[in-house]
């Protein structure tokens, strides 16, 4: 008979993970829509619009859901392509899978629907972003466009 330990790493439970679905809204003239945020995580900073993934929501609804709730903007899932994944360790309790779509076809104009969450939509061009993106939704959007199909790992897996 032989017994085996475990050592505490191995049995502690891993953190939540949350996953957030952006859509990186891109003309064919290569500029993109970002939003500033107006809460507290990142005021002022500029990102894709966003949000969470609604319980047994398909990803690629779940970001044109949150694109037409923050722009106005309409798109068929359908036509959303992934651009981009990033595993973001935000803190020791909270992990983060982010998965960045990419939107080419789309109706409509953007307009601010929430402007307690958001104090701007702008336009910018891929080659002129915002040096103040927030750094974690700024390396979906980078990595979007420079490495399509990317895994990308951000921040730090906390011990």
């Amino acid at each position: 008979m032989s017994t085996s330990t475990t050592s505490p790493a191995t049995t502690a439970a891993a953190p939540p993970v949350v996953v957030d679905v952006h859509v990186i809204l891109r003309t064919t003239d290569g500029r993109i829509l970002l939003s500033r945020r107006g809460g507290p995580y990142g005021h002022g900073q500029w990102h894709a619009p966003s949000g969470k993934l609604d319980p047994g929501e398909k990803p690629a609804h779940g970001a044109a859901r949150e694109l037409e709730e923050e722009t106005g903007i309409t798109t068929d899932p359908a036509r959303l392509r992934l651009a981009c994944t990033v595993l973001h360790h935000q803190d020791p309790a909270t992990v983060r899978l982010g998965l960045f779509y990419l939107a080419t076809r789309w109706e409509g104009e953007p307009v601010n629907r929430e402007p307690d969450k958001c104090l701007d939509l702008r336009w910018f061009t891929e080659d002129d972003l915002p040096e103040d993106l927030i750094p974690y939704p700024g390396a979906g959007i980078r990595g979007a466009l420079t490495d399509p199909g990317a895994l990308l790992h951000h921040g730090r897996p906390h011990a």
